[in-house]
């Protein structure tokens, strides 16, 4: 026999180090990939659109979640601002999870940095009604926000120049048969103090509280609350967590504080919009394009509707003698047609999803 080469002796040495190795060990392409759900939600002229969750609870109080995990989750899902809420005052998980009120926002804010998301510092001040619960924003040391008065608790939140909003105001733990607003509420927005409310948290929404909110010209919320792996509470293929949209002048911690000071919010939730009627109004015109009467017959023109958004909008035709229908729906992304009598000269509806006030809803002019 030939001798064999010392290329081939090497070669041969390789192919059997791999196959041994494979026998040891082979990798398999089971680990998925994380990528970010884009929601496209338009600015308006002046500011940006940013999407928010400002309630959401980690393992340092009464959550399932670790604050890494809590980041991740919300990058995921298409949000660009976020606050870890965990208790002051409730902290069943303390004998196992060592740490003060900051650690939360500690071991978060790295990962928040590496996906581009800006990581509010906050708390939860978690009394009984009244005042009930409510979130401190933007907060320096959430540790001396620990104390037994809970009037101390808001002169700290003051002297940190922090903001603060009123939390699910009409839970039913609380307020079990109805929903109101107290005197010490009245006299945080007198004075200047109470910069929010939610006007719905996790699976609840409350018209009542939307109604204050624009009364008292109040910025308006939609929160998780979340305490659970998110994925485990909300449909996330076909749907949404609740979202605040903020409506900022840029994009940063000062631009979404400014944003709540001035009330540019606006509340999404299950296909449903809150919030004040000329900032709705604005994220209706910048979502939807109307093409009118492209083309049109002897008896019928027909009007074109685009929405360029992730939105969804339900129409009420107030004016049914134009022949269009009595209802109709404008899906996220979609094109519809609609037909109206050629004789049409008024096509006004109400956006039954669009609420303006606690029985009110926005109405808008088609033609």
């Amino acid at each position: 026999m030939k001798k064999l080469s010392l290329m081939m002796i090497g070669w041969m040495l390789i192919t059997a180090l791999q196959a041994q190795q494979n026998a040891n060990h082979m990798q398999l392409d089971l680990i998925q990939h994380i990528q970010r759900k884009n929601i496209r939600i338009p600015n308006i002229e002046g500011y940006q659109t940013l999407k928010g969750d400002f309630h959401i609870h980690t393992v340092f109080s009464d959550g399932l979640v670790w604050p890494t995990v809590r980041v991740k989750e919300a990058w995921s899902e298409g949000l660009d601002v976020m606050a870890i809420t965990d208790h002051l005052e409730y902290r069943p998980h303390k004998k196992l999870v060592k740490g003060d009120h900051n650690s939360s926002y500690e071991l978060a804010k790295g990962e928040a940095q590496k996906h581009n998301l800006l990581l509010i510092k906050a708390s939860e001040i978690t009394r009984h009604m009244s005042p009930g619960h409510l979130n401190a924003f933007f907060i320096d040391d959430a540790n001396k926000l620990d104390k037994n008065k809970v009037e101390k608790v808001f002169d700290e939140v003051k002297a940190q120049n922090g903001l603060m909003i009123w939390n699910h105001p009409g839970w039913k733990a609380q307020q079990a048969d109805t929903c109101l607003i107290y005197d010490i509420h009245k006299k945080l927005i007198k004075e200047g103090r109470l910069h929010g409310m939610e006007v719905m948290n996790h699976n609840e929404w409350y018209p009542i509280v939307l109604q204050w909110c624009i009364d008292h010209q109040l910025a308006v919320f939609a929160n998780s609350d979340i305490h659970n792996v998110n994925g485990y509470v909300y449909d996330l293929k076909n749907a949404h967590r609740p979202m605040t949209l903020v409506f900022a002048k840029e994009r940063s911690f000062g631009g979404v504080r400014e944003a709540i000071e001035s009330a540019r919010t606006i509340a999404w939730f299950d296909n449903q919009l809150a919030g004040p009627e000329d900032l709705l109004k604005q994220l209706f015109e910048a979502s939807v394009e109307l093409t009118p009467a492209y083309y049109e017959n002897d008896k019928m023109k027909f009007l074109e509707l685009k929405n360029n958004s992730d939105l969804q909008f339900s129409f009420l035709n107030e004016t049914p003698e134009n022949g269009a229908p009595a209802r109709f729906i404008l899906e996220p992304g979609k094109t519809i047609i609609v037909k109206v009598k050629k004789r049409t000269h008024s096509f006004r509806c109400t956006l039954e999803n669009c609420h303006i006030g606690m029985f009110q809803n926005m109405q808008v002019d088609l033609m």
